[in-house]
């Protein structure tokens, strides 16, 4: 298994370096290639614009936000660690709000057949629906930009849970819930210490898919509502036609969307349990 990780990771390096290689070559200046001069180059400046950064630029700007990732210069001028913090500040209380809403209800329907069919309806036709076509309503109900970012996390947090909540509880075994009535436990009793444990690998996994749903949106979200995150940034650096910083927070987006994953992905791990 070691060998086969250490292979692993070594082509992984390899398809890295052979992509940054090929896209550094293929965004060389023009003067590397046509032998054009610095004064020429600068009389073609539009030309330059247009053409997307090579790897080195990314990286070197790369290397200077993140050396100072929490500096605040003004309203369009805050670090990169700035920006991220706001946008997982929204991101986490939308999704710990649907996780209050939406688990309760999954029990619910996931013991109750009766609530499953009258709720189910409801479920169908709101789950489709785009979490950004509610920012305009919560834009006027709310009328603050902070809090309809967080509500659309809300909405499109809340149905993988929902479901997958209401998926584990009605799939727990049940031999195991008549051992708990043998034993007079009672039905909160039972949800508790029975079912929860026995659906929380499905619950996990509805969580997760969440999360990375939410951070999905909340890109989307702040390009709309503007202000501060990760995904104002982006929308303002590309208004600032500055592709380095638009690729750089790309990859940073990626990242803290890697990192989230993978701390609920453990939290999974946590819960699974052998038959």
């Amino acid at each position: 298994m070691a060998s086969l990780n250490v292979r692993a990771a070594l082509l992984s390096v390899s398809f890295l370096i052979l992509f940054l290689g090929c896209w550094e070559m293929a965004t060389q200046p023009p003067e590397a290639q046509t032998g054009m001069t610095e004064y020429e180059l600068l009389m073609g400046g539009a030309d330059q614009e247009s053409r997307v950064p090579p790897p080195s630029a990314v990286i070197k700007l790369a290397w200077a936000e993140l050396s100072d990732p929490f500096y605040d210069a003004g309203a369009n001028d805050k670090g990169i660690g700035i920006q991220l913090g706001y946008s997982v500040y929204r991101v986490l209380t939308g999704f710990l709000a649907a996780m209050a809403v939406a688990l309760p209800i999954g029990f619910l329907i996931g013991m109750s057949p009766l609530m499953y069919k009258a709720l189910n309806p409801y479920i169908q036709v709101l789950r489709p629906i785009s979490p950004l076509a509610w920012m305009p309503l919560a834009l006027f109900i709310i009328q603050d930009s902070d809090a309809s970012a967080i509500f659309v996390i809300f909405i499109c947090s809340i149905w993988p849970m929902l479901l997958n909540t209401a998926f584990g509880v009605a799939n727990v075994r049940q031999d195991w819930v008549n051992v708990a009535r043998t034993h007079e436990l009672g039905p909160l009793r039972t949800a508790v210490t029975v079912i929860l444990p026995a659906a929380a690998p499905t619950i996990l996994t509805g969580m997760r898919i969440s999360i990375g749903i939410a951070w999905l949106v909340i890109v989307a979200a702040e390009m709309l509502v503007g202000g501060t995150g990760i995904g104002y940034y982006v929308w303002n650096e590309w208004n600032n036609l500055d592709l380095a910083s638009v690729i750089f927070s790309i990859l940073m987006i990626g990242f803290v969307g890697m990192l989230l994953d993978l701390a609920l992905g453990r939290a999974q791990k946590l819960v699974e349990y052998k038959e």
